[in-house]
C-alpha cells in the first residue's frame, strides 16, 4: 500500500469533504512526526489517510470494519493496522510502536486546530498562533468534540511536552494549506 493507493481508497470510501480534510490534516501531521522521528514517512501517511476511511459507512463498526477491509483487500502493513485500531481507544488496542501513538495523539488535536482556523474571518490556519490554539484548547466550549483528555494522553504517550506537540501538529498544517484564494 502506498499513498496514492490510499488516497484513492479514502476518496472511495469517503463521500465527505470535511472528512477528507480531516484525513489529509491527519496525515501531514503524521508526516511531521514521521520527520522529527526519523521515520518512513510514506507509512505514516498511509496510516493518517486510512484510519477513518470507513468511519461515515460503517459508523458503528469503525475502526474495525476498515480495518478487516484493508486486511483482506489491501497489503496494509501490519503496524498500519495496528495504528488504526488503536487511534480508537474504546478498541482497547494497545498503541506499542511509534506509529500507533503518533495517529493517536495527532488525531483528535488536528480537529482542534481545524477548528481554530475555521472560526477566523480568513479562515486560514497559516495566521493561526500557538497561543491562541492554547486558549481554545482550555475552552472546553471550544470545538467540544474534541477529547482534551486524549490529546494530552498522546502527547504523554509520545513523551512530548504538549505545548511542543500542539506546536509541531500546528506547524504540520499550517506547511500543507494551500494558498488561499482572492477574494
Amino acid at each position: 500500500m502506498n499513498r496514492d493507493q490510499a488516497y484513492a481508497l479514502m476518496l472511495e470510501h469517503t463521500p465527505s469533504g470535511s472528512l477528507r480534510r480531516h484525513m489529509l490534516n491527519v496525515e501531514a501531521a503524521m508526516r511531521a512526526y514521521a520527520r522529527h522521528w526519523g521515520e518512513d514517512e510514506d507509512l505514516y501517511a498511509v496510516a493518517g489517510l486510512l484510519h477513518d476511511f470507513d468511519y461515515e459507512a460503517h459508523p458503528d463498526e469503525h475502526p474495525s470494519w476498515g480495518v478487516a477491509f484493508l486486511r483482506e483487500h489491501t497489503d496494509t502493513p501490519a503496524t498500519v493496522l495496528d495504528a488504526i485500531m488503536g487511534h480508537a481507544a474504546f478498541t482497547g488496542t494497545p498503541r506499542e510502536s511509534q506509529l500507533s501513538k503518533t495517529l493517536f495523539a495527532v488525531d483528535e488535536l488536528t480537529g482542534l486546530v481545524q477548528a481554530a482556523a475555521l472560526v477566523r474571518p480568513d479562515r486560514d490556519v497559516r495566521q493561526v498562533e500557538l497561543g491562541s490554539l492554547k486558549k481554545r484548547f482550555k475552552n472546553r466550549a471550544f470545538a467540544a468534540g474534541v477529547n482534551r483528555d486524549e490529546v494530552e494522553q498522546g502527547a504523554r504517550e509520545l513523551g512530548v511536552p504538549l505545548d511542543e506537540h500542539m506546536q509541531r501538529v500546528l506547524g504540520a498544517l499550517q506547511d500543507s494549506a494551500p494558498e488561499p484564494t482572492p477574494s
